[in-house]
């Protein structure tokens, strides 16, 4: 068995994955939305402690198919460490199908052609990533340190290479006064990348209010819900995807969305004008959620 540094975490489709942790931390650790990491400091784990931590799994290799690599942006290490990591896992669990990592896009940028091929063929099948928004006046104002050609560029070279995309936006990043910039450079991004699994979730203030307000580049005045599932509309009003998994499901959404683009797009814009001509049960939730 492996003891794991704390906080761990990982994308909810690799709830059945063998989390295997290859960083501790987020090498970027900037972002005024998040605080998944704070109480880390970012650090690359020893090659011959991961490779202990492979071993001492390996006797339970029938039980898994998927390796999910963390903390952050496991994505960040050099393509000879990838490539060696890879190696040892589909040597130690023959029965592997996919290795999943968060990235950033700088990582996936520090990566050749060639070597993102090879990451792929060794078994890197997807990569999770957070662009939060298209918008790059918001991206400066959250301090993401992308934009919107270095987040397209690299991630359109990622699906090239053979590996799929998990990409997510955050609704209401950029509260009333951003919001339609939001929207709409959000979906032309996604509608660049094309990824073949998307996301959203509703920026939260796990230190409340104040302390993002603190960390935010700009005049920030939160969306209520009717407005959050608004800019949604936007969003997914303009998405233009060939073949895309959506979910807006996460535990922060007022409005649960589940569907495939291009076929169930219609079918979301419904929900979502319905929800708009009566409110009534997202604000309740609003209220459950503060606790009135």
């Amino acid at each position: 068995m492996i003891n794991y540094h704390e906080p761990l975490f990982r994308p909810p489709s690799e709830a059945l994955s063998l989390i295997l942790q290859i960083t501790l931390g987020c090498a970027w650790n900037q972002c005024a939305f998040c605080e998944m990491y704070s109480s880390k400091q970012f650090k690359i784990r020893k090659e011959e402690a991961i490779f202990a931590d492979i071993e001492s799994l390996s006797r339970y290799a029938d039980r898994y198919r998927k390796v999910f690599l963390a903390d952050g942006n496991a994505m960040v290490l050099s393509f000879d460490k990838l490539s060696r990591i890879l190696d040892q896992l589909q040597t130690s669990f023959p029965r592997l199908t996919r290795v999943s990592a968060y990235a950033l896009p700088k990582d996936i940028e520090a990566k050749s052609d060639k070597e993102l091929q090879l990451l792929a063929q060794k078994g890197l099948k997807l990569l999770y990533v957070g662009i939060e928004s298209g918008d790059d006046e918001l991206l400066h104002r959250i301090h993401k340190g992308e934009n919107f050609a270095s987040t397209s560029h690299a991630l359109q070279r990622a699906r090239k290479a053979g590996i799929k995309l998990s990409v997510m936006i955050i609704n209401g990043l950029g509260g009333k006064n951003y919001s339609q910039q939001h929207a709409l450079e959000s979906a032309r991004i996604i509608n660049e990348i094309q990824p073949e699994f998307l996301s959203t979730l509703v920026l939260s203030f796990p230190y409340g209010e104040e302390h993002f307000q603190n960390k935010f580049e700009g005049d920030f005045i939160p969306l209520n819900p009717i407005e959050l599932i608004a800019e949604m509309r936007i969003f997914i009003e303009k998405l233009e995807l060939s073949q895309s998994i959506f979910r807006s499901d996460h535990a922060s959404n007022y409005l649960v969305l589940r569907g495939n683009f291009p076929r169930d797009k219609q079918e979301m814009l419904k929900r979502i004008d319905a929800v708009i001509k009566d409110p009534a049960n997202a604000r309740l939730r609003l209220e459950r959620m503060r606790g009135l």
